[in-house]
């Protein structure tokens, strides 16, 4: 087999992959959905001290929800909204490590950020203060 045709046959190739790729994460990846639901949200602060908020809402993502009662500000990264303050709250991690730990159900990690984090009626949301880790 000549040169060329290796090289057109794994140019096919790597398209087939990019495709079947982009079919199972597009079958798999996080939904929401636009029923309303009612969601808890717990703000623990650097103090331990915290707030708790019910959400009613129809977003499909807790960024959605966290937005619609202006309780997140931050910066759009790669990996989408990187959170810099919750509730007027602000973490630096430059500053001294400081950042928003996100969690569900009481500890939970979440593994995806806000974003794509779908919510589910009656869930529990934890975004709490932490320092280095």
């Amino acid at each position: 087999m000549s040169s060329k045709k290796k090289i057109m046959l794994s140019v096919l190739l790597l398209a087939v992959l990019i495709a079947v790729m982009s079919i199972v994460y597009v079958n798999f990846m996080p939904k929401g959905n636009r029923s309303s639901k009612t969601i808890t949200v717990e703000v623990v602060y650097e103090d331990k001290t915290l707030d708790t908020f019910a959400i009613k809402t129809k977003e499909e993502f807790l960024r959605g929800a966290m937005e619609q009662e202006k309780l997140i500000q931050g910066e759009e990264g790669d990996y989408g909204l990187y959170i810099t303050a919750v509730n007027g709250v602000s973490a630096d991690y430059d500053a001294n490590q400081s950042w928003w730990c996100v969690t569900k159900n009481g500890g939970e990690m979440v593994t995806t950020g806000v974003d794509t984090t779908p919510i589910v009626d009656g869930e529990k949301y934890e975004f709490t203060y932490t320092i280095g880790q």
